[in-house]
């Protein structure tokens, strides 16, 4: 495994664990950031588009997980299809966290407490690496898209916008 910088999440662990080839990309993280996504690609000097946020929907009364460009939103109506829910709404971000096991800002879609339905916008099956969160503000993976749907459990789905 390709591995850089500090570490020891349950992502990194479970990275690990799966045999994925990974790079831990650590950055200084500003808490006053007001989007932790777009500071991680700047931070790294990556495409933004390459930099996917972790977010949490209620899709007809269970957890679900969209992983997104972070240069644009979740869609929750293509997110809850994608599950085959009627409709999806953002988590309380107090049940991500006690869900998933991360603070909000840090959630990893790697290494989760509970193994929930997991959706990654198709968008990431265009680059060879894309660049998630390692499970902690400040500490981002890169890793190969169809290793992320593999860990994951994964599906691929038109569930972001612009």
């Amino acid at each position: 495994m390709a591995k850089k910088g500090g570490g020891g999440t349950p992502a990194t662990v479970a990275l690990t664990r799966a045999g994925v080839s990974f790079t831990l990309h650590p950055y200084d993280h500003d808490p006053r950031a007001e989007s932790f996504g777009l500071e991680a690609a700047e931070a790294l000097g990556v495409p933004p588009e390459r930099v996917f946020k972790t977010l949490l929907a209620d899709a007809g009364g269970r957890l679900v997980v969209g992983i997104v460009p972070v240069t644009g939103q979740l869609d929750l109506k293509a997110l809850a299809r994608a599950v085959g829910a009627s409709k999806a709404v953002m988590a309380d971000p107090a049940a991500a966290q006690r869900s998933t096991g991360y603070v909000v800002g840090g959630i990893s879609p790697v290494g989760q407490r509970k193994a929930l339905p997991t959706v990654l916008d198709e968008t990431a099956t265009a680059h060879d690496t894309v660049f998630v969160s390692g499970g902690r503000r400040g500490l981002d993976i890169e890793l190969a898209p169809a290793d992320l749907v593999r860990v994951t459990g994964a599906t691929t789905a038109p569930i972001g916008r612009g």
